[in-house]
Protein backbone atom coordinates (compact mmCIF):
# COMPACT_ATOMS: atom_id res chain seq x y z
CA UNK A 1 0.00 0.00 0.00
CA UNK A 2 2.65 2.11 0.90
CA UNK A 3 4.12 1.58 -2.67
CA UNK A 4 1.24 2.64 -4.38
CA UNK A 5 0.74 6.01 -2.36
CA UNK A 6 4.24 7.20 -1.46
CA UNK A 7 2.77 10.26 0.18
CA UNK A 8 -0.08 8.98 1.87
CA UNK A 9 1.55 8.45 5.53
CA UNK A 10 2.69 12.08 5.77
CA UNK A 11 -0.45 13.36 4.69
CA UNK A 12 -1.34 12.40 8.27
CA UNK A 13 0.80 14.32 9.89
CA UNK A 14 -0.38 17.59 7.69
CA UNK A 15 -3.66 16.62 7.71
CA UNK A 16 -3.56 17.34 11.35
CA UNK A 17 -1.46 20.25 11.04
CA UNK A 18 -3.74 21.78 8.43
CA UNK A 19 -7.12 21.35 9.90
CA UNK A 20 -6.11 23.19 12.77
CA UNK A 21 -8.82 26.37 13.67
CA UNK A 22 -6.79 29.41 13.54
CA UNK A 23 -7.63 33.41 14.10
CA UNK A 24 -6.73 35.34 11.31
CA UNK A 25 -5.09 39.18 12.50
CA UNK A 26 -7.86 41.47 12.33
CA UNK A 27 -10.73 39.35 13.59
CA UNK A 28 -12.26 37.90 17.08
CA UNK A 29 -13.33 34.51 15.74
CA UNK A 30 -11.38 31.28 15.07
CA UNK A 31 -11.88 30.75 11.52
CA UNK A 32 -11.44 26.71 9.80
CA UNK A 33 -8.56 26.99 6.47
CA UNK A 34 -11.07 26.99 3.30
CA UNK A 35 -10.16 23.57 2.65
CA UNK A 36 -8.29 20.11 4.46
CA UNK A 37 -4.54 19.53 3.56
CA UNK A 38 -5.67 16.35 2.68
CA UNK A 39 -7.99 17.86 -0.19
CA UNK A 40 -5.30 19.27 -1.53
CA UNK A 41 -3.31 16.35 -2.02
CA UNK A 42 -5.67 14.33 -3.72
CA UNK A 43 -5.94 17.44 -6.30
CA UNK A 44 -7.91 15.80 -8.78
CA UNK A 45 -10.88 13.42 -8.86
CA UNK A 46 -9.28 10.10 -9.84
CA UNK A 47 -6.05 10.68 -9.84
CA UNK A 48 -3.57 8.98 -7.25
CA UNK A 49 -1.57 10.48 -5.00
CA UNK A 50 1.62 9.49 -6.20
CA UNK A 51 0.47 11.49 -9.73
CA UNK A 52 -0.66 14.69 -7.58
CA UNK A 53 2.50 14.74 -5.65
CA UNK A 54 4.62 16.16 -8.09
CA UNK A 55 2.00 18.78 -8.85
CA UNK A 56 1.57 19.81 -5.16
CA UNK A 57 3.43 20.43 -1.88
CA UNK A 58 4.04 17.24 0.14
CA UNK A 59 6.73 18.71 2.24
CA UNK A 60 5.55 20.89 5.56
CA UNK A 61 9.09 21.99 5.09
CA UNK A 62 9.06 22.91 1.22
CA UNK A 63 5.45 24.39 2.32
CA UNK A 64 7.40 26.88 5.03
CA UNK A 65 10.62 27.60 2.93
CA UNK A 66 8.45 28.79 0.23
CA UNK A 67 6.16 30.97 1.99
CA UNK A 68 9.62 32.64 4.18
CA UNK A 69 11.47 33.20 0.92
CA UNK A 70 8.13 34.68 -0.90
CA UNK A 71 7.57 36.77 2.06
CA UNK A 72 11.37 38.07 2.32
CA UNK A 73 11.62 39.20 -1.44
CA UNK A 74 7.49 40.94 -1.11
CA UNK A 75 8.77 42.85 2.13
CA UNK A 76 12.03 44.06 0.47
CA UNK A 77 10.43 44.64 -3.33
CA UNK A 78 7.25 45.34 -3.32
CA UNK A 79 5.87 48.20 -5.69
CA UNK A 80 4.71 51.16 -3.55
CA UNK A 81 1.11 50.91 -4.35
CA UNK A 82 -1.65 53.76 -2.68
CA UNK A 83 -4.13 50.84 -2.00
CA UNK A 84 -1.52 48.83 -0.37
CA UNK A 85 -0.61 52.19 2.05
CA UNK A 86 -4.27 52.39 3.24
CA UNK A 87 -4.39 48.69 3.96
CA UNK A 88 -1.39 48.43 5.67
CA UNK A 89 -1.99 52.14 7.78
CA UNK A 90 -6.14 52.12 8.22
CA UNK A 91 -7.22 50.98 11.62
CA UNK A 92 -11.14 50.95 10.81
CA UNK A 93 -11.32 47.37 9.39
CA UNK A 94 -14.31 48.99 7.18
CA UNK A 95 -13.25 51.75 5.73
CA UNK A 96 -9.70 49.45 4.98
CA UNK A 97 -11.61 46.40 3.70
CA UNK A 98 -13.60 49.61 1.53
CA UNK A 99 -10.17 50.28 0.07
CA UNK A 100 -9.22 47.08 -0.90
CA UNK A 101 -12.75 46.39 -2.37
CA UNK A 102 -12.10 49.52 -4.70
CA UNK A 103 -8.82 48.80 -5.76
CA UNK A 104 -9.63 45.15 -6.21
CA UNK A 105 -12.63 46.06 -8.39
CA UNK A 106 -10.69 48.96 -10.27
CA UNK A 107 -7.58 46.24 -11.19
CA UNK A 108 -10.14 43.34 -13.03
CA UNK A 109 -8.42 43.29 -16.67
CA UNK A 110 -6.99 46.67 -16.09
CA UNK A 111 -2.92 47.09 -15.50
CA UNK A 112 -2.16 48.37 -12.17
CA UNK A 113 -0.44 51.72 -14.30
CA UNK A 114 -4.02 52.64 -15.30
CA UNK A 115 -5.48 52.42 -12.22
CA UNK A 116 -3.25 54.10 -9.94
CA UNK A 117 -4.63 57.92 -11.18
CA UNK A 118 -8.50 56.48 -10.73
CA UNK A 119 -7.80 55.26 -7.86
CA UNK A 120 -6.73 58.19 -6.06
CA UNK A 121 -9.27 60.64 -7.41
CA UNK A 122 -11.84 58.24 -6.30
CA UNK A 123 -10.45 57.83 -2.58
CA UNK A 124 -10.46 61.80 -2.48
CA UNK A 125 -13.83 62.28 -3.61
CA UNK A 126 -15.58 59.01 -1.63
CA UNK A 127 -13.06 57.87 1.18
CA UNK A 128 -15.51 55.98 2.72
CA UNK A 129 -18.92 53.59 1.63
CA UNK A 130 -21.48 56.44 3.12
CA UNK A 131 -19.82 58.56 0.74
CA UNK A 132 -19.99 56.94 -2.79
CA UNK A 133 -23.51 55.20 -1.46
CA UNK A 134 -24.76 59.26 -1.57
CA UNK A 135 -22.95 59.31 -5.14
CA UNK A 136 -25.19 59.41 -7.68
CA UNK A 137 -24.76 56.55 -11.10
CA UNK A 138 -24.03 59.75 -13.18
CA UNK A 139 -21.23 61.16 -10.63
CA UNK A 140 -19.96 57.32 -11.25
CA UNK A 141 -19.79 57.04 -14.54
CA UNK A 142 -18.07 60.52 -14.48
CA UNK A 143 -15.21 59.54 -12.73
CA UNK A 144 -14.99 55.89 -13.87
CA UNK A 145 -15.00 56.83 -17.87
CA UNK A 146 -12.27 55.63 -20.01
CA UNK A 147 -11.58 53.11 -17.30
CA UNK A 148 -13.30 50.35 -19.41
CA UNK A 149 -16.03 47.52 -17.89
CA UNK A 150 -18.06 50.21 -17.01
CA UNK A 151 -20.48 47.44 -15.42
CA UNK A 152 -17.69 47.67 -12.22
CA UNK A 153 -18.69 51.02 -11.29
CA UNK A 154 -22.22 50.86 -11.37
CA UNK A 155 -21.79 47.44 -9.16
CA UNK A 156 -19.65 49.33 -6.77
CA UNK A 157 -22.27 51.65 -6.38
CA UNK A 158 -24.91 49.45 -6.06
CA UNK A 159 -22.71 47.56 -3.48
CA UNK A 160 -22.09 50.64 -1.12
CA UNK A 161 -25.67 51.32 -1.33
CA UNK A 162 -26.75 47.78 0.09
CA UNK A 163 -24.05 47.69 2.89
CA UNK A 164 -25.06 51.57 4.19
CA UNK A 165 -29.29 50.44 3.99
CA UNK A 166 -28.43 46.87 4.99
CA UNK A 167 -25.47 46.11 6.84
CA UNK A 168 -25.45 49.59 8.65
CA UNK A 169 -22.46 50.22 6.61
CA UNK A 170 -20.07 47.81 7.58
CA UNK A 171 -18.32 45.39 5.01
CA UNK A 172 -19.08 41.62 4.98
CA UNK A 173 -16.27 39.93 7.57
CA UNK A 174 -15.65 36.60 5.23
CA UNK A 175 -14.87 35.80 1.41
CA UNK A 176 -17.96 33.99 1.36
CA UNK A 177 -20.30 36.41 2.92
CA UNK A 178 -18.10 39.05 0.23
CA UNK A 179 -19.04 36.93 -2.96
CA UNK A 180 -22.61 36.05 -1.60
CA UNK A 181 -24.04 39.72 -0.65
CA UNK A 182 -21.82 41.93 -2.80
CA UNK A 183 -22.89 42.39 -6.36
CA UNK A 184 -19.29 41.86 -8.68
CA UNK A 185 -17.56 39.79 -6.24
CA UNK A 186 -16.23 36.75 -7.37
CA UNK A 187 -14.34 34.13 -5.82
CA UNK A 188 -10.92 35.83 -6.24
CA UNK A 189 -12.06 39.23 -5.34
CA UNK A 190 -13.84 37.64 -2.42
CA UNK A 191 -10.68 36.17 -0.93
CA UNK A 192 -8.65 39.06 -1.52
CA UNK A 193 -10.45 41.33 0.72
CA UNK A 194 -10.73 38.80 2.82
CA UNK A 195 -7.38 37.97 3.51
CA UNK A 196 -6.09 41.48 3.24
CA UNK A 197 -8.33 43.70 4.64
CA UNK A 198 -9.50 41.08 7.36
CA UNK A 199 -6.75 38.37 7.70
CA UNK A 200 -8.73 35.30 6.49
CA UNK A 201 -6.84 32.26 5.86
CA UNK A 202 -7.88 31.70 2.46
CA UNK A 203 -6.16 31.69 -0.74
CA UNK A 204 -6.44 33.53 -4.09
CA UNK A 205 -6.24 32.38 -7.44
CA UNK A 206 -5.81 35.34 -10.84
CA UNK A 207 -4.09 35.48 -13.84
CA UNK A 208 -0.76 36.30 -11.98
CA UNK A 209 -1.30 33.07 -9.62
CA UNK A 210 -2.02 30.70 -12.02
CA UNK A 211 1.43 31.78 -14.14
CA UNK A 212 2.85 31.05 -10.79
CA UNK A 213 1.73 28.21 -9.56
CA UNK A 214 1.81 26.31 -13.16
CA UNK A 215 5.41 26.95 -13.04
CA UNK A 216 6.36 25.89 -10.25
CA UNK A 217 4.43 22.45 -10.18
CA UNK A 218 4.97 21.94 -13.74
CA UNK A 219 1.02 21.91 -14.67
CA UNK A 220 0.27 21.97 -18.21
CA UNK A 221 -3.30 21.43 -18.69
CA UNK A 222 -5.65 24.11 -19.68
CA UNK A 223 -5.87 26.80 -17.03
CA UNK A 224 -9.29 27.33 -17.58
CA UNK A 225 -10.64 23.90 -17.60
CA UNK A 226 -12.81 23.95 -14.09
CA UNK A 227 -11.11 20.82 -12.81
CA UNK A 228 -7.95 22.66 -13.55
CA UNK A 229 -9.52 25.66 -11.64
CA UNK A 230 -9.82 23.30 -8.64
CA UNK A 231 -6.72 22.40 -8.55
CA UNK A 232 -5.24 26.33 -8.36
CA UNK A 233 -7.34 26.87 -5.58
CA UNK A 234 -6.73 24.12 -3.21
CA UNK A 235 -2.85 25.02 -4.33
CA UNK A 236 -3.66 28.31 -3.14
CA UNK A 237 -4.88 27.46 0.53
CA UNK A 238 -2.28 24.82 0.55
CA UNK A 239 0.51 27.13 0.46
CA UNK A 240 -1.43 30.50 1.80
CA UNK A 241 0.75 31.67 5.33
CA UNK A 242 -1.60 31.94 8.21
CA UNK A 243 -0.08 34.39 9.96
CA UNK A 244 0.48 36.83 6.79
CA UNK A 245 -2.66 35.56 4.34
CA UNK A 246 -2.98 39.05 2.83
CA UNK A 247 1.07 39.75 2.37
CA UNK A 248 0.63 36.17 0.85
CA UNK A 249 -1.15 36.86 -1.70
CA UNK A 250 -0.28 40.05 -2.76
CA UNK A 251 3.14 38.51 -2.53
CA UNK A 252 1.65 35.69 -5.23
CA UNK A 253 -0.02 38.32 -7.31
CA UNK A 254 3.66 40.78 -7.31
CA UNK A 255 6.05 37.55 -8.41
CA UNK A 256 3.70 36.81 -11.59
CA UNK A 257 3.09 40.68 -12.27
CA UNK A 258 7.00 41.29 -12.09
CA UNK A 259 9.02 38.66 -11.89
CA UNK A 260 7.39 36.08 -13.39
CA UNK A 261 5.70 37.28 -16.36
CA UNK A 262 4.50 36.00 -19.53
CA UNK A 263 7.32 36.42 -21.32
CA UNK A 264 10.72 37.23 -20.50
CA UNK A 265 10.32 35.69 -16.81
CA UNK A 266 13.43 37.15 -14.61
CA UNK A 267 14.04 33.71 -13.16
CA UNK A 268 17.11 34.27 -11.62
CA UNK A 269 15.69 37.37 -9.55
CA UNK A 270 12.83 34.74 -8.45
CA UNK A 271 12.86 34.15 -4.80
CA UNK A 272 10.98 30.68 -5.19
CA UNK A 273 13.30 29.03 -8.13
CA UNK A 274 14.46 26.42 -5.75
CA UNK A 275 10.62 25.07 -5.76
CA UNK A 276 9.91 25.84 -9.28
CA UNK A 277 9.80 22.52 -11.34
CA UNK A 278 9.88 24.16 -14.84
CA UNK A 279 13.04 26.03 -13.81
CA UNK A 280 14.52 22.68 -12.77
CA UNK A 281 13.51 21.33 -15.66
CA UNK A 282 15.61 24.06 -17.81
CA UNK A 283 18.52 23.67 -15.50
CA UNK A 284 18.60 20.15 -15.87
CA UNK A 285 18.13 20.56 -20.02
CA UNK A 286 21.22 22.98 -19.80
CA UNK A 287 23.94 21.38 -17.42
CA UNK A 288 22.82 18.00 -20.37
CA UNK A 289 23.92 20.24 -22.97
CA UNK A 290 27.10 21.53 -21.31
CA UNK A 291 28.10 17.90 -20.89
CA UNK A 292 27.09 16.83 -24.51
CA UNK A 293 29.50 19.91 -25.49
CA UNK A 294 32.48 19.19 -23.64
CA UNK A 295 32.20 15.29 -25.53
CA UNK A 296 30.95 13.70 -22.51
CA UNK A 297 27.99 11.10 -22.86
CA UNK A 298 25.06 11.50 -20.14
CA UNK A 299 25.73 9.73 -17.23
CA UNK A 300 23.43 6.44 -16.73
CA UNK A 301 21.70 7.80 -13.49
CA UNK A 302 20.90 11.06 -15.95
CA UNK A 303 18.66 8.10 -18.18
CA UNK A 304 16.97 6.64 -14.62
CA UNK A 305 13.28 8.59 -13.78
CA UNK A 306 14.35 12.12 -12.27
CA UNK A 307 13.06 12.71 -9.00
CA UNK A 308 11.15 16.00 -10.20
CA UNK A 309 9.72 14.24 -12.92
CA UNK A 310 6.03 13.26 -12.96
CA UNK A 311 5.55 9.12 -12.11
CA UNK A 312 3.20 8.54 -14.46
CA UNK A 313 3.65 6.98 -18.22
CA UNK A 314 3.73 9.71 -20.43
CA UNK A 315 0.35 10.85 -21.58
CA UNK A 316 -1.72 9.90 -18.79
CA UNK A 317 -1.53 12.49 -16.36
CA UNK A 318 -4.37 15.01 -16.51
CA UNK A 319 -2.07 17.96 -15.21
CA UNK A 320 1.41 17.65 -17.54
CA UNK A 321 1.94 19.15 -20.67
CA UNK A 322 -0.01 17.29 -23.29
CA UNK A 323 1.05 14.67 -25.77
CA UNK A 324 -0.09 17.37 -28.61
CA UNK A 325 1.68 20.40 -27.14
CA UNK A 326 5.15 18.83 -25.66
CA UNK A 327 7.75 20.48 -23.78
CA UNK A 328 9.47 23.30 -26.61
CA UNK A 329 13.06 23.82 -25.02
CA UNK A 330 13.49 27.38 -26.90
CA UNK A 331 10.80 28.50 -24.50
CA UNK A 332 12.17 27.25 -21.16
CA UNK A 333 9.27 28.04 -17.99
CA UNK A 334 7.19 29.83 -20.54
CA UNK A 335 5.69 26.36 -21.19
CA UNK A 336 3.63 27.29 -18.16
CA UNK A 337 0.59 27.80 -18.36
CA UNK A 338 -0.95 26.14 -21.45
CA UNK A 339 -1.93 29.17 -23.71
CA UNK A 340 -5.63 28.42 -23.98
CA UNK A 341 -7.54 29.08 -27.19
CA UNK A 342 -9.39 32.76 -27.16
CA UNK A 343 -12.09 33.14 -28.28
CA UNK A 344 -12.65 35.05 -31.33
CA UNK A 345 -14.62 38.86 -30.46
CA UNK A 346 -17.27 38.89 -32.61
CA UNK A 347 -17.15 42.14 -35.77
CA UNK A 348 -19.98 44.67 -35.13
CA UNK A 349 -20.40 48.34 -37.28
CA UNK A 350 -21.79 50.76 -35.82
CA UNK A 351 -22.49 54.19 -37.75
CA UNK A 352 -22.31 57.11 -35.51
CA UNK A 353 -23.02 60.72 -36.31
CA UNK A 354 -21.05 63.86 -34.75
CA UNK A 355 -24.25 66.46 -35.03
CA UNK A 356 -22.82 70.15 -34.38
CA UNK A 357 -23.56 73.61 -33.89
CA UNK A 358 -22.58 77.18 -33.01
CA UNK A 359 -23.28 78.24 -29.62
CA UNK A 360 -22.14 81.42 -27.76
CA UNK A 361 -18.49 83.10 -29.14
CA UNK A 362 -19.41 80.67 -32.45
CA UNK A 363 -17.72 77.92 -30.39
CA UNK A 364 -19.00 74.22 -31.28
CA UNK A 365 -21.59 72.24 -29.28
CA UNK A 366 -21.99 68.54 -29.38
CA UNK A 367 -24.82 66.38 -29.06
CA UNK A 368 -24.65 63.45 -26.63
CA UNK A 369 -27.29 60.81 -26.11
CA UNK A 370 -27.22 58.48 -23.43
CA UNK A 371 -27.35 54.52 -23.36
CA UNK A 372 -30.02 52.03 -21.73
CA UNK A 373 -29.35 51.23 -18.22
CA UNK A 374 -28.33 47.87 -19.20
CA UNK A 375 -26.19 46.15 -21.62
CA UNK A 376 -22.73 47.42 -22.93
CA UNK A 377 -21.59 50.77 -22.05
CA UNK A 378 -24.41 50.99 -20.04
CA UNK A 379 -25.86 54.96 -18.71
CA UNK A 380 -22.48 56.37 -20.31
CA UNK A 381 -22.81 58.99 -22.94
CA UNK A 382 -22.00 58.60 -27.00
CA UNK A 383 -22.85 60.91 -30.18
CA UNK A 384 -26.36 59.43 -32.04
CA UNK A 385 -25.04 55.50 -33.04
CA UNK A 386 -27.28 53.30 -34.63
CA UNK A 387 -26.22 49.38 -34.10
CA UNK A 388 -25.86 48.10 -37.81
CA UNK A 389 -27.13 44.89 -39.10
CA UNK A 390 -25.32 42.76 -40.90
CA UNK A 391 -26.26 43.83 -44.65
CA UNK A 392 -26.93 47.39 -43.85
CA UNK A 393 -23.46 48.83 -44.19
CA UNK A 394 -23.79 49.89 -47.84
CA UNK A 395 -27.23 51.87 -46.68
CA UNK A 396 -25.79 52.98 -43.54
CA UNK A 397 -25.74 56.82 -44.69
CA UNK A 398 -29.52 56.85 -45.78
CA UNK A 399 -30.58 54.95 -42.22
CA UNK A 400 -28.43 57.10 -39.98
CA UNK A 401 -29.76 60.20 -41.90
CA UNK A 402 -33.70 58.97 -40.87
CA UNK A 403 -32.36 57.86 -37.53
CA UNK A 404 -31.10 61.68 -36.95
CA UNK A 405 -34.24 62.99 -37.63
CA UNK A 406 -35.68 62.74 -33.98
CA UNK A 407 -32.55 64.88 -33.21
CA UNK A 408 -32.86 67.54 -35.48
CA UNK A 409 -36.41 67.96 -35.48
CA UNK A 410 -36.54 67.57 -39.60
CA UNK A 411 -36.06 65.53 -42.43
CA UNK A 412 -32.25 65.43 -43.17
CA UNK A 413 -31.22 65.46 -46.47
CA UNK A 414 -28.33 62.53 -47.11
CA UNK A 415 -26.77 64.98 -48.88
CA UNK A 416 -25.86 66.86 -45.87
CA UNK A 417 -24.35 63.86 -44.31
CA UNK A 418 -20.59 64.13 -44.67
CA UNK A 419 -18.34 61.15 -44.48
CA UNK A 420 -15.65 61.54 -41.85
CA UNK A 421 -13.92 58.50 -41.75
CA UNK A 422 -13.60 54.89 -39.33
CA UNK A 423 -12.17 54.31 -35.92
CA UNK A 424 -11.65 50.44 -35.16
CA UNK A 425 -12.30 49.74 -30.94
CA UNK A 426 -11.87 46.34 -29.27
CA UNK A 427 -14.06 45.43 -26.42
CA UNK A 428 -13.44 42.39 -24.52
CA UNK A 429 -15.37 41.16 -26.48
CA UNK A 430 -16.65 43.02 -29.75
CA UNK A 431 -14.36 44.48 -32.44
CA UNK A 432 -16.76 47.41 -33.05
CA UNK A 433 -16.04 49.45 -35.97
CA UNK A 434 -17.59 53.23 -35.99
CA UNK A 435 -18.66 55.01 -39.66
CA UNK A 436 -18.21 58.63 -38.72
CA UNK A 437 -20.44 61.19 -40.30
CA UNK A 438 -20.46 64.40 -39.49
CA UNK A 439 -23.59 67.04 -39.80
CA UNK A 440 -23.64 70.75 -38.97
CA UNK A 441 -26.71 72.70 -37.75
CA UNK A 442 -28.10 75.75 -38.74
CA UNK A 443 -29.25 77.91 -35.30
CA UNK A 444 -32.64 77.03 -35.78
CA UNK A 445 -32.14 73.40 -36.06
CA UNK A 446 -31.51 70.81 -32.89
CA UNK A 447 -33.79 72.86 -30.64
CA UNK A 448 -37.22 70.52 -31.08
CA UNK A 449 -39.01 69.44 -28.27
CA UNK A 450 -37.57 66.18 -28.00
CA UNK A 451 -40.29 63.18 -27.97
CA UNK A 452 -40.93 61.07 -24.45
CA UNK A 453 -39.57 57.94 -26.06
CA UNK A 454 -36.44 59.48 -26.96
CA UNK A 455 -33.51 58.48 -24.66
CA UNK A 456 -31.88 61.61 -22.37
CA UNK A 457 -29.69 63.75 -24.78
CA UNK A 458 -27.70 67.47 -24.17
CA UNK A 459 -25.54 69.64 -25.90
CA UNK A 460 -22.02 70.24 -24.83
CA UNK A 461 -18.92 71.83 -25.06
CA UNK A 462 -15.63 70.12 -25.88
CA UNK A 463 -14.62 70.36 -22.47
CA UNK A 464 -18.00 69.15 -20.74
CA UNK A 465 -17.69 65.99 -23.62
CA UNK A 466 -14.66 65.20 -22.27
CA UNK A 467 -15.47 65.39 -18.63
CA UNK A 468 -18.61 63.19 -19.11
CA UNK A 469 -19.44 60.26 -19.06
CA UNK A 470 -18.07 58.86 -22.44
CA UNK A 471 -16.14 55.35 -23.43
CA UNK A 472 -13.12 55.54 -24.95
CA UNK A 473 -14.38 54.75 -28.30
CA UNK A 474 -16.53 57.95 -28.20
CA UNK A 475 -13.11 59.43 -27.96
CA UNK A 476 -11.38 58.13 -30.48
CA UNK A 477 -14.59 58.85 -32.32
CA UNK A 478 -14.45 62.62 -31.53
CA UNK A 479 -10.71 62.69 -32.11
CA UNK A 480 -10.75 61.45 -35.69
CA UNK A 481 -14.04 64.11 -36.76
CA UNK A 482 -11.43 67.27 -35.12
CA UNK A 483 -8.63 65.93 -37.25
CA UNK A 484 -10.83 65.56 -40.40
CA UNK A 485 -12.54 68.75 -39.62
CA UNK A 486 -8.99 70.48 -39.32
CA UNK A 487 -7.94 68.83 -42.96
CA UNK A 488 -10.96 70.18 -44.24
CA UNK A 489 -10.46 73.76 -43.18
CA UNK A 490 -6.96 73.57 -44.40
CA UNK A 491 -8.19 72.31 -47.61
CA UNK A 492 -10.80 75.46 -48.14
CA UNK A 493 -8.51 77.79 -46.92
CA UNK A 494 -6.04 76.66 -49.72
CA UNK A 495 -8.44 76.54 -52.62
CA UNK A 496 -9.49 80.51 -51.57
CA UNK A 497 -5.97 80.91 -52.18
CA UNK A 498 -5.86 79.59 -55.51
CA UNK A 499 -9.01 80.67 -56.18
CA UNK A 500 -8.20 84.64 -55.57
CA UNK A 501 -4.29 83.47 -57.57
CA UNK A 502 -6.57 82.48 -60.31
CA UNK A 503 -8.99 85.78 -60.66
CA UNK A 504 -5.92 88.15 -61.98
CA UNK A 505 -4.18 85.25 -64.38
CA UNK A 506 -6.81 85.96 -67.26
CA UNK A 507 -4.95 89.72 -67.63
CA UNK A 508 -1.64 88.10 -67.76
CA UNK A 509 -3.02 85.70 -70.34
CA UNK A 510 -3.96 88.58 -72.56
CA UNK A 511 -0.79 90.08 -72.78
CA UNK A 512 1.42 87.68 -72.95
CA UNK A 513 -0.78 85.98 -76.09
CA UNK A 514 -0.21 89.84 -77.26
CA UNK A 515 3.72 89.55 -76.81
CA UNK A 516 3.79 86.14 -78.61
CA UNK A 517 1.89 87.55 -81.26
CA UNK A 518 3.65 91.16 -81.91
CA UNK A 519 6.97 89.00 -81.66
CA UNK A 520 5.10 86.57 -84.46
CA UNK A 521 5.02 89.85 -86.99
CA UNK A 522 8.56 91.39 -85.83
CA UNK A 523 9.94 87.89 -86.51
CA UNK A 524 8.29 87.43 -90.38
CA UNK A 525 9.34 91.28 -91.11
CA UNK A 526 12.40 90.75 -90.10
CA UNK A 527 15.32 91.07 -93.11
CA UNK A 528 17.33 87.73 -93.13
CA UNK A 529 20.12 87.08 -91.46
CA UNK A 530 23.73 87.20 -93.10
CA UNK A 531 25.95 84.87 -93.50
Amino acid sequence: MSSVFPSLAMSKIQLATYSKCRMPHGTGKLQKSPRKYEESIMLYKGVPRQQSSYHTFSSPDEIEMFRKRLLAWYNKCKRDLPWRKLAATEADADKRAYAVWISEIMLQQTQVASVINYYNRWMQKWPTLQDLAGASLEEVNEMWAGLGYYSRGKRLQEGACKMVLEMAGHMPRTAEELQKLLPGVGKYTAGAIASIAFGQETGVVDGNVIRVLCRVRAIGANPTNSAVTDVFWALSHTLVDPAHPGDFNQAMMELGATVCTPRAPLCMECPVKQHCRAYHRVEKELKDSAKRLVGRAASKCSQVLDVEECATPAGSCSLCLPPSEPWDPSLGVANFPRKAAKKQPRTESTATCVLQRKCHEDKPEYLIVQRPSTGLLAGLWEFPSLLLDPGQEKQQKTIMAHHLRAWVGSDVAVGRLQHVGEVLHIFSHIRQTYTIYSLNLDKHEGNCKMEVALPPCRWVTKAEFQNSAVSSAMKKVLKAYEKWSSTISVAKVTKRKRDSLCSSQPVLATESSSSKRQLSLDSFFAPPPRN
